[in-house]
């Protein structure tokens, strides 16, 4: 055992010091970029007006160097809408949001589930943009549904997971719709100092991430 954990610790420092970004497009880059772009135009929510907003996740992102690429096996993606954003439970809704938001925005508030690591989401306010000033007011919905992310993907194909399945010519892709949340979720809390096996990733790549989903991150429904 204490071999194994030497080996691993060997091989795990040797990609730690030695994976940079590469520096070219690859085929399941090209393909993730094009499966994006294909996302960006379909309006999976029943609503002519909201922007699809599709990111790649996964291996296809995360992989660094070049001879691991081979062994991806599909394309990962999130979806989230310009008229969705979710808060934490009791958090005022926000007069202010990034550009890309639409003019209405629907918001759920996410309330803790009796499952570790899942929540519900709660329609709780309505945002509407005041074309003069670029504030948003809220109207709080009288009645209280729980959306769940069969909603959105009901008969559209394979389920896979929380996932949309769909073969592709070279490469399948997984996609997961998601919500926007501008507010690391309480339900998360921990995430920024749990336990890591050999120090990755490290501080400083945890901080940017807690950084980065707090300004404009997603949450999976």
């Amino acid at each position: 055992m204490n071999d194994e954990r030497v080996v691993d610790e060997t091989v795990t420092k040797f990609l730690l010091n030695t994976c940079r970004l590469r520096p070219q497009f690859n085929r399941p880059a090209v393909l993730a970029a094009a499966y994006c772009a294909a996302l960006a135009t379909v309006h999976p929510y029943d609503d002519e007006e909201a922007e699809p907003i599709p990111l790649t996740t996964g291996s296809v992102a995360e992989f660094y160097i070049d001879p691991m690429l081979p062994h991806v096996g599909d394309v990962d993606m999130l979806l989230h809408c310009s008229t969705g954003l979710a808060i934490p439970q009791g958090h005022p809704p926000p007069t202010q949001l990034p550009d890309e938001f639409h003019n209405y925005v629907q918001v759920v508030e996410i309330i803790d589930s009796h499952l570790p690591g899942y929540v519900y989401l709660e329609p709780r306010y309505l945002l509407t943009e005041c074309v003069d000033d670029g504030r948003y007011n809220a109207v709080e919905y009288d009645q209280k549904l729980y959306l769940s992310n069969r909603v959105y993907i009901a008969e559209a194909g394979n389920i896979h997971g929380p996932a949309l399945f769909a073969e592709g010519s070279i490469l399948s892709h997984d996609t997961v719709h998601s919500i926007r949340c501008l507010v690391w979720p309480p339900q998360a809390g921990d995430w920024p100092t749990r336990h890591r096996n050999y120090g990755w990733p490290d501080s400083a790549t945890v901080d940017h991430v807690v950084m980065w989903c707090g300004s404009c991150g997603t949450s999976s429904v």
